[in-house]
């Protein structure tokens, strides 16, 4: 049993459908680390677009593979990104996202020998 996402949403829009859930998981290991690249550059260069881009971009996959954590951290992102607070205020939030996404990137690696 997966610890860090749940495919239940995956196979229930899929009718149970493996090959399906192996491509929405392969979908998430190639997209998923640039994005998170994009939300830790923009960061760093203060650009709050690129940040909501990129936060805003992974939002249905992290809703789809069932990651509720990471879901919220993300949502936390956006909500910040649009206010255009200062890094000091999120980085715990993108810390926080980063882990979550890595310990997911593990796990479906493992599972699906990615």
């Amino acid at each position: 049993m997966a610890l860090h996402y749940n495919l239940s949403k995956v196979f229930a829009i899929s009718d149970n459908d493996e090959d399906f859930a192996k491509q929405i998981v392969t979908l998430f290991t190639e997209e998923v680390p640039v994005e998170i690249k994009n939300i830790r550059d923009g960061l760093e260069e203060k650009d709050h677009k690129r940040v909501y881009q990129a936060a805003h971009k992974i939002k249905p996959t992290l809703d789809l593979l069932g990651m509720e954590l990471a879901y919220e951290d993300v949502l936390t992102i956006e909500k910040w990104s649009k206010a255009e607070g200062k890094r000091k205020e999120i980085k715990d939030v993108v810390k926080s996202l980063r882990g979550h996404v890595d310990n997911t990137l593990k796990e479906v690696k493992k599972t699906y020998n990615l």
